[in-house]
Parts: structure tokens; C-alpha cells; sequence
């Protein structure tokens, strides 16, 4: 990577990091960090669908594993809060290889992947739900002890800026696969799988490490929603809606693209949340919001939002390089 790579990355953290400087509501403060929590999410779900191409509907559980890991080591076994957001991000590596290895060694692909990781998210909720050290259906409740070696403070922008460097990483990360010589040749798996393997790409193991990296970076997201709202259980850290989310962020702001995920979270859920205060507390007015966003993304920005800016901005640079040579046309 070179600092052409780095720069926007710094300026756009540096910017969002004033954020809570200007905004003091909690309110405010509550939407940023939730919304950060699944751009997160989103960026690892872009790892292995956007740079990928393997489009999973089951992203929970990763994300779930993660939420539950460093809750049941911090209630069961008195681990630290840091080292079970280690260990949780671990996890959540774990089980996405496991899974990629069952699957991508099966010869599953499209459709076929995307049913087998949303088969494996149920499996991981129903599991949780009647498991007694996961606390069942009445779920976990993490003990509210604000002291920073927990992962708790007293302040919230300070748990903000925590997620947000967190996300600035996972941009950084991004941006090395969109460099690397491993990006290239999960780009390459993504446009055609057997040319690429008949170039001497190994496939399998390219896959087995976007799915690890991409349940890594997910279950660390999930780590920090259990650490934030201190309560989970089984259809919150597994629930659809998470795997609709993370879907849905990096199809909306720009597949396979940095900073996508970022531009669909914030789209997303600052329209949920406009919708939410025009039309009341109407149950499910943000899901209708999300899929409205979609069909019209689907339909006229198949790049998603920063594809249709790029497109506008192509459009006008052509529209300008034109409009001298008929200036001096006309003059002729």
C-alpha cells in the first residue's frame, strides 16, 4: 500500500473521530456506535462476497459467536474483556474455516454456499437457545462493572472511538486485500474460479482465508455489540436480521469496494432512523425502509451508491472534456 492508499482512510477517521466533540446527545451517540458495530460486520461480509464472490445469508454466525464467546468467558470463567475480544475474533476465524472447509471442499458454490451458511447460523441459534451455559432462551446479561479493563466506560464517546478504530482497521485490512497478491487471486476465484485455478491459483485455500479473515472481523464486531448492550441471547447473536444487515450495508454502499459497507451502514440506518421520526413508532418501518433502499439500488446502482458516483463523476469529466472541442467547433 502506498500513503496515496492511506490518506483517505486517515482523513475520513480523523473527521468522524470529532464527531462526538460536536454531538453530545446520547441518542446521537447510541446510533453512531451501533451503526459502526455493523459497518464492521459488513466489511467482513465484503471480504468474502464482495472480493470473493461467495455470498453468504448466514453471517450470524459469525457474528454471534463472537457476541457469545467473550460473554461466556467473561461470566463463566472471569477472563478479561480484552483477551475474550481476542480469543471471541479467534473464534469467529475458527468457525469460518470450519465451515469454508466443509463447504468449499464439498464443491459448493453460489446459491448452494449461501443455504449452507444460513443452515449453519440456525443450527448456532437453536443450539444457544436450548444450551444452559449459553443461558437459553433468557440469554446472557453481562455484569455492568465500568472500569476500562472491561470494556466499559463511563463516557460513550469513548466506546465510540474504540469502534471506530476498530473500523478503521478492518478499512486498512480491506485495502491491503484490494492491493495484495491475495486479493488479487480472490478477485480472480470471484470472475472465473476454473481459469483461476488453471492459472495455478489454489482455490481452496484462497477461499479458506477470506472466510476465515471475513469470520474474524465479523465476530469481532459481535464481540463488541455483547460489550456495548451487555445483553444477548440467541435471536439477537444469531438472529436474521444481523445476516440481513450485513448483507445488505455493502450491496447498498458498493460490493467488493472499501469503503462500501461504511456508505450502506450510514445509508441504511440514517434513513431507518428519518423514516422512524416521520412515521412514528410503526413496528418494522425501518425493514421496509431497508427494502425499498434495495429495489432501487438493484435496479439503477448496481455498484451501489459509490458506483453511481463514480459513474456521475465519469459522465462529467466526459461532459467537460466535450465541451471545449465543440466551443472551438462552433467557433470554426
Amino acid at each position: 500500500m502506498t500513503a496515496r492508499d492511506l490518506i483517505p482512510i486517515a482523513v475520513l477517521t480523523v473527521l468522524a473521530a470529532l464527531l462526538p466533540l460536536v454531538v453530545t446527545s446520547s441518542t446521537v451517540l447510541n446510533f453512531l456506535v451501533f451503526t459502526l458495530i455493523v459497518s464492521l460486520g459488513a466489511q467482513g461480509w465484503n471480504i468474502l462476497g464482495g472480493f470473493g464472490g461467495q455470498f453468504s445469508f448466514g453471517h450470524a454466525a459469525f457474528f454471534g459467536t463472537g457476541a457469545y464467546v467473550t460473554a461466556i468467558l467473561q461470566l463463566r470463567y472471569g477472563v478479561n474483556a480484552w483477551a475474550g475480544l481476542v480469543l471471541a475474533t479467534a473464534a469467529g476465524a475458527l468457525v469460518g474455516w470450519i465451515i469454508g472447509f466443509l463447504s468449499f471442499r464439498s464443491g459448493l458454490r453460489g446459491s448452494y454456499f449461501a443455504l449452507v451458511t444460513l443452515a449453519f447460523a440456525e443450527v448456532f441459534r437453536i443450539l444457544a437457545n436450548a444450551a444452559s451455559f449459553t443461558g437459553g432462551a433468557a440469554g446472557l446479561l453481562i455484569k455492568l462493572d465500568v472500569r476500562p479493563g472491561n470494556l466499559q466506560f463511563d463516557d460513550r464517546a469513548v466506546f465510540y472511538w474504540l469502534v471506530l478504530a476498530f473500523v478503521a482497521a478492518a478499512l486498512l485490512l480491506t485495502r491491503w486485500i484490494q492491493r495484495s497478491r491475495f486479493g488479487a487471486q480472490l478477485v480472480a476465484v470471484r470472475e472465473n474460479e476454473d481459469a483461476a485455478k488453471a492459472l495455478g491459483v489454489d482455490s481452496l485455500k484462497v477461499k479458506l482465508r477470506a472466510i476465515a479473515l471475513s469470520g474474524g472481523v465479523t465476530a469481532l464486531s459481535g464481540c463488541l455489540y455483547a460489550q456495548y448492550f451487555l445483553y444477548i441471547d440467541a435471536n439477537i447473536a444469531y438472529g436474521s436480521w444481523i445476516s440481513v444487515e450485513l448483507l445488505l450495508a455493502p450491496i447498498i454502499g458498493g460490493v467488493g469496494t472499501v469503503f462500501g459497507p461504511v456508505v450502506g451502514a450510514l445509508t441504511l440506518h440514517g434513513l431507518g432512523e428519518i423514516a422512524k421520526q416521520f412515521a412514528g413508532r410503526i413496528p418494522g418501518i425501518d425493514l421496509i425502509v431497508f427494502g425499498c433502499v434495495l429495489v432501487l439500488a438493484v435496479a439503477f446502482a448496481r455498484g451501489g451508491i459509490l458506483g453511481l458516483l463514480e459513474r456521475l463523476r465519469d459522465r462529467g469529466r466526459a461532459m467537460m472534456a466535450r465541451g471545449p472541442k465543440e466551443v472551438s467547433h462552433a467557433g470554426r
